[in-house]
This record gives C-alpha cells, structure tokens and sequence, in this order.
C-alpha cells in the first residue's frame, strides 16, 4: 500500500500601502465604504487615457525582495493579462510576466519563484433582490452597477474603489509539505508587510488573500527536481509531483491551513480508489469546511500576456534611489532579527512572539527599556507586568495599546517602584490601573491612594499581630511544618495592609512571632 505525499505551493495577493492607486491619480483607501468614490478614468479604463507608474508601489516591492534575500531585476516591464470578467474594466489586468521585479529568496524556509506587481480588480457583492426580469439583463444604480439580474433575482454590484489598487504577488516554489507549514508562512509575510510599512495586510479586510496550489502524490517514485526544470537542486522537496489543485478563497489563516488538510484527504482517498485528480481551481466554503469545484485550470497562454504598450520599460540600476544598498539601508529590523534580540533578552518563544506580532505593544516596550535602568531585572518585570497585566486591563477597559493613557516613560517609573520596593506588586497593580484608565505619575497615585510600600517594622508588628489571633490555626500548621501555611498568613497580612506591605518583611516577622511561645 503506497502512502501519500503532499506539496503545496502558495501564490499570495497584497494590497500595498500608498496614497494613490497603482497607475492613477486616485486615492488608495481601503477603509472607504462608499462604493465608486475613488474612481477617475485612468481606473475606469475610458477611451485614451494613459497610466503611469506608481514609484512608491515600486519600492515597497523592491524592499520586500531585499527582506528575503532576492534577486532584484535590473530590467523589467509591464503587461497586459488579458481575461474578461465584470471586476476587469479594461478586458485586461495590468500585471508582471516575464520580467517581475523580485526572483528567488525565501522566507521562513520556504524557497520563493517570484515576487511581481500588479493592480488590484474591482470588488464584487454578490446578492439577490425579489425583482424578477425572467431574463438577464445589466441596469445602472448609480453609485454601482447591477449585472446580470436572472430569472431568480439575483445580482452583482461592482464597486470599483479597489480597482487598480497596487497589489503585490508572491510566489512560492512547491516546497511546503504541511498546512502548518503554509500557516507560519502565511503569517510571517503579513508581519514582514506590517515591519516595513507596505501594507497591514488585514486577511478580514481583503487586504491579502493567498491561494493555495496542492497537489498529493505516491512516494514510491523520486525524482530530481532540477532535472525536470520544475526547481532547484536546493528544495526540499525530491517527491514527485501530483496533479495541481488550486484552491481560491482563503482569507484567514485557519482557511489556509484547513483547505490543505481537506485536500489532502480529498486527493489521497481518490487516489487510493484509483481515481484521477483533475486540474482545477476549487473554491473554499468555509461553513461546510470543504472545497468546491469552480472550473478547469487556466494555463498561462490563456491570459495571451504581452507587454503593456502605455507604460515605459523600467532598468531599475538607473535609479538612484532603487540601488540596493540604498533600500539595505532604509529597512527596518525585521521579524526574525526582533525575535532572536528578544529571545537574547531573556524573553520565553511565546513571549517573543506576542511582542513581534503586535507592532504597537513592540513599540511601546521598546520605549519603555529605553528610559529603564538597562539591567535584566528591569526587562524582565516590564515584559511581566505587559503581558500578565496591562493587556488584560486594557482588554477590561476595551482599549489597545495603542490609544494607552500611560506614557512609556510612567510605565517605567512604575517598574522601578516595583524593584526597588517603593510598593509592591498588589498596589503596582492598582497604580497600573487608574494609568491606563487615566495616565498619571505612578507616584503621585501611589500616594494619593495611600499604596507607597510599608516597611516600618513597628507598624508591620501590629498587622502580623493581629493576623496570627485570627488564624490560630494556620500558626499552628506552620509551627507543625506546614511551609504553605506561611504563605497563606503572608496573603492575608497583605489584605489586611491593603497591598502596602512589604511581603518579605511580613514574611520575616510571621517566622520570628510563630516560634515565640504563647501564640
């Protein structure tokens, strides 16, 4: 009985942060939510006008091919993918073909073929209306268009605010086996967009849509993937390929992962059944948790490319500011240099991981050890009471960090209270919450509030004291052995202090008075 062997490859669509579309003057915004407001007759391809390329778009590429270590093109050309469809004013897409920007590279292990530029499509809703024609048929709704109105009522309205949007396409060699691989992979392009300003590549949002190429096959048979010009000698995978299925519409990183796994099933339980996997495009339902045949595969003659006419040859060495070292220089720090420095920090993986995701808590932190003492005792408290603390206050108050009340350099001075005992942790707790609800200076609610740290033995003598004679019994316990017990005593001595005792002093006069006779 043969086993079967899965090798995916991913194609990933980004949207791209810039001011205005790719080859127009209209504005790139994805948050608008009135249909067909940043439009103009550049994107709405009327009759004689001409695009022009945007510079920005260009850049934010060529910086994600220095990010992974690519090739980046010396020359490269524009062209036309011809395929008519409603989301397609021009019966053509403006893309990259022979001559993309960015070859080669990789990214969390996974080899990339290519990364190349393109404009985005207009945005279709798909819907239904009682109105019923008996016939298809197109009418004009102003702001948007209706299309094919059937016999049953339903329609599409096209909103072309997203239409020649600068989108971004990665292309990965067919090396990821797992969807767990697909995911990680998925995700740290999204963080590396997010690092270097090209976009938020919000998957709710549309902003980035992968589509995954699966294909499942026996691994009795092994071959050299150089050989056959599918890839090179340097992949990982050496099994021989399958038939392809390209499965579209995955806009979560859970869809990713949970179309690989489907497919995978699905194409391995017909194999073994002896049937033959077509080369398709498959949709994903994520309600039914499966996919869905859509139509065959097109191959890449289908689309007729051929370069774009309007829009002039580009050798990119030419430009000063495209120089790769040049962009080298502009790059931030990067995903994976922020977490191995965290990790260096002391920070545990999961801890390192929270901090790179999320950008604004990142910042924050940063700031944070900026104005601290430097020392590992300061990183460590500071990287406690963010996680363990602030995030789960700000979740109460339905805040983020980044509209934070406290200051990064109030949230130090409260760390350095911490460590050097000027209040303990219940009452840094109770400081840390009127910051974030208010901001402030820790000390000044420290001392408003009457939570400055007590180490006056006299005073403390008298709580510990009274403690003991309502809890004669744990005394007991911990005269007895019970090492708990103490701990116990100490929790109430803070109640009973309101969280401004000094717990190590508590702790010192509870041993001292429970050996003492008579308690």
């Amino acid at each position: 009985m043969p086993n079967y062997f899965t090798t995916v490859g991913l194609e990933v669509h980004a949207e791209l942060r810039t001011k205005t579309k790719m080859f127009c003057s209209c504005k790139n915004d994805p948050d608008e939510k009135r249909p067909n407001v940043n439009i103009c007759p550049v994107c709405m391809a009327h009759p004689g006008t001409l695009p022009v390329i945007n510079k920005e778009a260009v850049k934010h590429v060529l910086k994600i091919g220095i990010a992974v270590s690519g090739e980046l093109a010396d020359f490269t050309e524009f062209d036309r993918k011809n395929y008519f469809y409603p989301d397609i004013p021009k019966g053509y897409q403006i893309s990259q073909y022979k001559f993309p920007l960015i070859q080669k590279g990789s990214l969390k292990g996974v080899a990339i073929t290519r990364v190349h530029l393109e404009e985005d499509t207009a945005r279709s809703q798909h819907t239904s209306t009682s109105l019923s024609t008996g016939t298809s048929t197109t009418l004009s709704t102003g702001t948007s268009t209706t299309l094919s109105i059937d016999e049953k009522g339903n329609y599409t309205l096209i909103d072309f605010n997203r239409a020649g949007v600068p989108l971004m396409e990665l292309v990965t060699e067919p090396v990821i086996h797992t969807a767990e691989e697909a995911g990680a992979f998925a995700r740290e392009l999204q963080l590396l967009l997010r690092t270097l300003g090209a976009g938020e590549a919000n998957m709710e949002k549309g902003e980035m849509r992968v589509e995954a190429n699966i294909s499942v096959s026996s691994d009795e048979k092994k071959f050299d993937l150089n050989a056959t010009g599918v890839g090179r000698t340097d992949l990982q995978s050496k099994s021989v390929l399958g038939t392809k299925v390209e499965v579209k519409n995955l806009n979560s990183f859970r869809s990713v992962e949970s179309a690989i796994r489907y497919e995978t099933k699905r194409q391995s339980e017909m194999l073994k059944r002896g049937e033959k996997v077509v080369q398709e495009t498959r949709g994903w339902d994520e309600n039914k948790g499966q996919t869905f045949s859509q139509r065959l595969k097109e191959e890449s003659h289908d689309y007729r490319y051929f370069p774009d006419p309007d829009l002039p040859k580009l050798f990119l060495s030419k430009i000063p500011e495209f120089a790769p070292e040049v962009l080298r220089g502009e790059l931030p720090e990067l995903p994976w240099q922020r977490r191995d420095r965290y990790l260096a920090l002391g920070m545990k993986p999961q801890e390192a991981e929270l901090f790179v995701a999320d950008l604004p808590l990142a910042a924050f932190f940063e700031n944070v050890i900026a104005h601290g003492n430097n020392s590992p005792e300061f990183t460590r408290t500071t990287v406690n009471y963010l996680i363990s603390d602030t995030l789960g206050l700000l979740a109460k108050e339905g805040k983020s960090v980044g509209n934070l009340a406290c200051s990064p350099e109030a949230f130090g001075e409260l760390i350095e209270m911490v460590l050097t005992r000027a209040v303990s942790s219940r009452g840094a707790k109770d400081i840390l919450a009127v910051m974030i609800r208010e901001g402030g200076a820790p000390a000044d609610i420290s001392e408003k509030a009457g939570l400055g740290q007590k180490t006056d033995e006299t005073e403390l003598r008298q709580v510990v004291k009274k403690v003991m004679e309502q809890n004669k019994s744990v005394v007991n316990d911990y005269q007895n052995g019970k090492e708990a017990a103490l701990k116990f005593l100490v929790g109430a001595g803070m109640k009973e202090s309101r969280g401004s005792a000094d717990p190590n002093m508590l702790e010192k006069l509870f041993r001292e008075l429970s050996m003492k006779h008579g308690v």
